[in-house]
């Protein structure tokens, strides 16, 4: 039996729980957290929840420890024990009834930022709270200095939007009209933010329902006692596969752009400290909290560390909060990695958290390379477009991240154009976007050359165009990877970073705007933009992994072929012989990337 293999049962003499009902229990777990976010989606809104699934649900114990997931958004699930600890805290079992749910997004009470929004629901089984149900939507719109409520120039938390610290929204089964009013009030999109928080509140009841129905089938005592050993199992799955690994500590650091306020290259280290079965990750020398809005709260940043642990070790491992127990954070209070109030923290969760990966996984990267990818995009590329729709000159916030290149690694080759790490969302579907918005995208497809060459390719970039329709615009872009590229691992090259470009009047004059055309903007920066004008973003590659010389030529060639790498640069980055054996032909290749609109 391998350490993969231990035994779920019980070595503890007073639980007599057999594995196979202990797996049984898990998977019902595992699934009712699945069905959650399924009628999230299904009933959710807004785009953002329905079709992008910036939405994540977990079920957590009666001591608030997550007992299962549903694999959604690496960035919630890691953060959002901190709000079920915050809701406790403010309203202890015995101060709930059934039909109560606890809302909050305080960034300093449990929450990450303000857009999120986390509605927890007690479970009750004989009147007493057994368990409980959890959600986090990302509302497109929670007020704020900006539509979208992501803006890029923010320098304290009361510009980003309402901050609600944990307050019964639902109250005995009913809503608690005086609260809901407060939050309509201070929001663009009232009847769009009340339909997510109805769907979150639907979501919330199917994990109540289903779990009463699990602890009716085995009685509360015996689940209770088996949601233990099942955490206690992944503790042990994942203290044996951190003891495989090299004892030592291992050293990364990488750096933040820019904050959007002139502070430039600001530092995120990590020394991961490996000790027999547990790790220890320190976070001391990165910068101090910054005046832009990219400083993580400790929830973010401990999210961040968690996922990056998770990726070097089995992904079989039962996620709960047994996979965390052998893993300590020290987060330097005051940094942009633990900041205090009132610091602006939007894009700590979206962007940040990205770097906090990064630099952990670099660092896993000495004790573990066969299991770390290069570096991936490393930025969520946050996109928001916000006004007055003159279709029916009602407010319109529109928000999305966009994905880039996905990091090379041993064996395999990164993807394209894919949301990484801490986002795990989908796009918003160009027919959705421009049916739902006075928007238009006019070009979408994948950026030749912005994968990092290597053994191994990084995957591509995107880029995508998108349009003001007949009216004056709100745009606010949330990014970075835009003067440091993502690294190359093993002898892989960096991919290529990300750019933005403005276009005035090429939405009307059908302008296609190439690399060179317009004003290049700041990955963090917020515009007014008139009727007409066109923002085409490009995000960046990722990094190659493995010496370039080493590149099997016939992948290199059907990289030629299928427009991801240019002839002169496959020359470049391989030789002139590279493509020996290529017919030579310059048509242009388009399969895989979409066509100019």
């Amino acid at each position: 039996m391998t350490d993969n293999d231990t035994d779920v049962s019980s070595t503890t003499d007073d639980r007599d729980i057999d594995s196979a009902s202990l797996e049984i229990i898990r998977n019902a777990c595992a699934a009712i957290a699945e069905e959650m976010n399924a009628n999230l989606i299904r009933t959710g809104y807004s785009p953002n929840i329905k079709e992008r699934r910036d939405c994540s649900c977990a079920l957590f114990d009666a001591d608030g420890e997550m007992i299962s997931q549903a694999e959604n958004m690496p960035v919630h699930l890691g953060a959002m024990p901190f709000s079920v600890a915050a809701a406790i805290d403010q309203f202890p079992p015995e101060t709930l009834e059934p039909g109560d749910g606890v809302l909050l997004n305080d960034p300093f009470r449990g929450g990450a930022h303000l857009p999120d929004l986390t509605l927890v629901t007690p479970v009750f089984v004989d009147g007493d709270v057994v368990a409980y149900a959890a959600n986090r939507a990302h509302h497109a719109d929670v007020g704020g200095s900006s539509a979208g409520s992501v803006a890029a120039d923010s320098t304290e938390i009361y510009q980003e939007g309402i901050r609600i610290p944990p307050v019964k929204l639902y109250e005995g089964g009913e809503v608690n009209e005086t609260a809901m009013d407060f939050i309509l009030a201070n929001v663009r999109t009232p009847d769009e933010r009340q339909g997510d928080l109805r769907a979150q509140e639907a979501a919330n009841q199917t994990g109540r329902q289903r779990f009463q129905d699990l602890a009716e089938k085995y009685g509360a005592e015996y689940l209770g006692t088996a949601l233990e050993e099942i955490k206690d199992y992944s503790e042990r799955r994942m203290r044996a596969e951190i003891d495989s690994l090299p004892d030592g500590t291992y050293r990364f650091e990488d750096v933040i752009d820019d904050d959007g306020r002139g502070n430039e290259d600001l530092p995120v280290v990590a020394a991961v400290t490996v000790d027999g079965d547990s790790i220890v990750v320190d976070f001391d020398g990165t910068a101090a909290q910054t005046e832009g809005p990219v400083n993580a709260v400790f929830a973010v940043t401990a999210s961040a560390t968690y996922y990056a642990v998770r990726c070097v070790t089995d992904p079989d491992i039962p996620p709960n909060h047994g996979c965390y127990r052998p893993i300590d954070i020290n987060a330097p209070e005051g940094t942009i990695v633990d900041p205090t109030p009132p610091a602006a923290v939007v894009g700590g969760n979206l962007e940040t958290s990205q770097r906090v990966t990064d630099v952990v996984l670099g660092a896993l990267a000495e004790a573990t390379p066969d299991h770390v990818l290069a570096g991936s995009q490393g930025t969520m590329n946050n996109v928001t477009f916000g006004g007055t729709d003159p279709r029916d000159d009602a407010p319109y916030a529109f928000y999305e991240t966009q994905g880039g290149g996905f990091g090379g690694r041993a064996g395999k080759d990164g993807l394209d154009g894919v949301h990484v790490h801490m986002s795990n969302t989908m796009n918003t579907p160009v027919e959705v976007l421009e049916t739902a918005y006075p928007l238009r995208v006019t070009r979408y497809e994948f950026r030749e050359d912005s994968g990092g060459a290597g053994e191994y390719r990084g995957g591509l970039g995107l880029r995508r165009d998108i349009g003001v329709r007949g009216h004056r615009a709100t745009f606010s872009l949330l990014a970075d990877r835009r003067r440091h590229a993502p690294y190359g691992l093993a002898g892989g090259l960096d991919g290529a970073p990300g750019a933005a470009y403005l276009l005035e009047n090429a939405l009307d004059e059908g302008a296609d705007a190439d690399a060179d055309d317009g004003e290049q903007l700041a990955g963090k920066v917020v515009r007014e933009l008139d009727p007409g004008t066109v923002v085409s973003i490009r995000t960046p590659g990722a990094g190659g992994y493995g010496n370039p010389a080493d590149r099997d030529p016939a992948a290199i060639r059907r990289d030629v072929e299928l427009g991801k790498m240019s002839r002169e640069a496959a020359r470049a980055v391989y030789g002139d012989n590279a493509l020996d054996g290529d017919d030579g032909s310059d048509d242009d290749a388009t399969d895989g990337r979409s066509s100019d609109r």
